[in-house]
């Protein structure tokens, strides 16, 4: 058996594991076995970054394009952590809405009352276009191992435009500046 020396001790015959523990440092100096990573902590993230900018004036819900990200959980008991960062505009007079969808399930809406859109968060417009910025987060519960994708998806409520990355005013006289979209998932260990 060949010996690999890690911290200035050496793995031979004598060092063994049991289940569940990994080879990790203990010190500047020494190395041990320990226990794997106890649960709520952090597995792995994934995140997606959209620079470009987005429009839309459906009032059916549609993807931000590129704001979606694929994760395989580990555990079927592992829960997933999901934090979003939108910015962007909509013309006067309007609402919309973003909803966070799991695969093709949509995860995290509001209650159903009449005949209003459920939604993971609302933005509204009244006299004049306005921008927006929407931050938030969701702990999902899978409960799978297989790949999973997370997206966002928007629309705007009786018509008007809604742009992700941008402002209504888009424009170099203007002056206002691009943004970036993100969507970042962490799976947290049962």
């Amino acid at each position: 058996m060949a010996i690999t020396t890690l911290n200035n001790r050496s793995i031979n015959r004598s060092d063994t594991a049991a289940s569940g523990q990994l080879w990790t440092a203990t010190s500047a100096t020494a190395s041990d076995f320990q226990a794997a990573a106890a649960a709520g902590k952090i597995g792995q993230v994934v995140s997606a970054v959209k620079t470009d900018t987005f429009s839309m004036t459906s009032t059916t819900f549609a993807d931000i394009t590129d704001v979606t990200v694929d994760i395989t959980p580990t555990a079927t008991s592992s829960k997933v952590l999901i934090v979003v960062q939108l910015t962007g505009g909509l013309t006067s007079g309007y609402n919309g809405n973003f909803r966070l969808v799991r695969d093709s399930t949509v995860i995290n809406l509001g209650d159903a009352a009449g005949s209003r859109s459920r939604a993971m968060s609302h933005f509204h417009s009244n006299s004049s276009n306005h921008t927006y910025c929407n931050i938030g987060s969701f702990l999902d519960s899978p409960s799978t191992t297989s790949a999973t994708t997370y997206k966002v998806q928007v629309n705007v409520e009786s018509g008007g435009t809604v742009w992700s990355g941008a402002s209504v005013f888009d424009s170099d006289t203007v002056q206002m500046g691009r943004t970036t979209q993100t969507i970042t998932v962490m799976e947290v260990l049962a």
